[in-house]
């Protein structure tokens, strides 16, 4: 495997004369591909809502390393989760498919073992690859516990050779699981993953070997605990949203904890960070989550979908900025595949999203596929300015039309008045639909069939090889209510 870090023919292409603008286009993927990461890192919060940034302009919220990581990156406005809740998404960015195809439906169910994953191809293509934090693909629900050994849908069966991991969201004084052997950490659960998650980059390092590092935070997911020094600005607010935002200092600290070991091990410049959350923002918190965006977690509005994400790749990208293009975590797998070449057979088809490495170099004029959501029955696509939405059930079934680029708050439904936006979108939103039947169907495997053994979401309460570990853990403040009675 070559690591090349020269923009090899930049100039030239530059010099050729002024080409049209589908040449354009055609240059800035031949330029963008002579580079690739040496290490990749894809950073993921839980629950973490559009407005909850510094630079995105809450009006409480500190968060310096996130504002510097944007300062320095490609900061997308206008950047989508898979989905409006957290398994759904992380299913996403494993195989750039929407979730539904992948035997996702909702939270906690589990990712289908027939699907191909991005950390599999990375596998095969000489990275070592490693995950940290939450998992929740595994079909298991509840307060997250460590992953089992025996567990046939742990990270490892997935394309993960290094894995420390929980079932779902965890919080301070986590219990983490190390390949299936369960440890107990004290601090601040984001702090512990990316030190953990540092410690596995620097022998990759040390081994001269490219890696593949997934960190996936459990904040600010409840129950929210922070530590008292993270709440200081926020005494004026009620214990909730104190320690919700407490948490979120926690976690924009360890990003420059990132950061910061990235530069030690001198590979920051080759380092490709993604970061972005598993979904929108949550109901209750004050000041609000989701900037002025309409719904929450859960809604497949803006608020519930629109999340904020950064790339950050000092080698890759041709220069700061902020773009108003619409991509989703469907994108990460196609882009990265793109970047290292990657055989096409890597991904199953269909493939939703689309590779985003013109836009390492600049905006193209729009999208050319819309970005589809299903869930819970409901379903949506994003063309550019335009969102049709399929809402409700039954005779309280709907369409609804917004233009979000005049009226990003989704305030006017011109599904009435825009008769022919909706018969350009109706048609394309009901082929996804129909495309999805197949997929459930398990046509989209070579076996034409989802094969036996895939679980049903269930509490792990409900697995008996966590039963032992009951009575010591029932004094643990995000396992009591789960384990009383029982």
């Amino acid at each position: 495997m070559v690591f090349s870090n020269a923009r090899i023919a930049r100039s030239a292409w530059r010099v050729a004369g002024i080409l049209a603008a589908a040449c354009s286009w055609t240059m800035a993927v031949a330029e963008a591909q002579t580079r690739q990461p040496v290490h990749i890192v894809l950073v993921m919060a839980d629950d973490q809502g559009w407005g909850e940034v510094g630079y995105n302009g809450h009006p409480v919220l500190r968060t310096p390393n996130l504002d510097a990581l944007a300062a320095e990156g490609l900061t997308f406005n206008r950047f989508y989760a898979g989905g409006p809740v957290c398994s759904p998404t992380r299913a996403t960015v494993l195989t750039g498919r929407t979730h539904v195809r992948c035997g996702v439906e909702s939270h906690g169910y589990a990712l289908r073992r027939q699907e191909r994953t991005l950390s599999q191809a990375l596998q095969r293509h000489g990275y070592r690859t490693g995950h940290f934090g939450k998992w929740h693909l595994n079909g298991l629900r509840g307060p997250g516990v460590p992953v089992l050994a025996s567990d046939d849908h742990n990270p490892g069966v997935f394309g993960f050779d290094q894995w420390l991991s929980v079932t779902n969201f965890f919080d301070r004084d986590p219990i983490l699981s190390r390949r299936g052997q369960f440890e107990e950490f004290q601090g601040d659960s984001s702090e512990i993953v990316v030190d953990e998650a540092l410690k596995f980059i620097a022998t990759c390092v040390d081994a001269e070997q490219p890696s593949f590092t997934v960190i996936w935070f459990g904040t600010p997911h409840s129950p929210f605990r922070a530590a008292e020094a993270d709440m200081q600005a926020f005494q004026h607010l009620d214990e909730a949203s104190r320690n919700h935002y407490g948490e979120l200092v926690a976690m924009d600290r360890s990003i420059g904890t990132l950061r910061g070991g990235l530069n030690a091990l001198g590979i920051a410049d080759d380092t490709l960070i993604w970061y972005c959350s598993d979904n929108g923002g949550l109901p209750k918190i004050k000041p609000g989550t989701v900037g002025s965006l309409r719904g929450f977690k859960g809604s497949l509005y803006e608020g519930g979908l629109r999340v904020p994400a950064i790339l950050h790749w000092p080698r890759g990208l041709d220069a700061p900025r902020a773009t108003d293009y619409p991509a989703c975590t469907m994108d990460i797998f196609p882009t990265i595949a793109e970047l290292l070449d990657l055989p096409a057979d890597c991904m199953l088809n269909p493939v939703d999203g689309i590779s985003l490495v013109p836009l390492l170099d600049r905006d193209p004029t729009s999208r050319q596929k819309p970005i589809p959501f299903h869930y819970s029955g409901e379903s949506a696509i994003i063309d550019n300015a335009w969102k049709l939405l399929e809402l409700g059930r039954g005779e309280k079934q709907r369409l609804e039309l917004y233009n979000l680029q005049d009226d990003p708050t989704e305030s006017r439904n011109l599904a009435a008045d825009r008769a022919d936006q909706v018969a350009r979108l109706l048609p394309v939103l009901r082929s996804f639909q129909q495309s999805l039947q197949r997929s459930v169907r398990g046509e989209d495997y070579p076996e034409g069939r989802v094969l036996p053994g895939e679980p049903q979401p269930r509490f792990w309460t409900e697995v008996e090889a966590y039963r032992p570990y009951f009575d010591q853990w029932r004094q643990r403040p995000e396992y009591a209510s789960r384990l009383k009675g029982l």
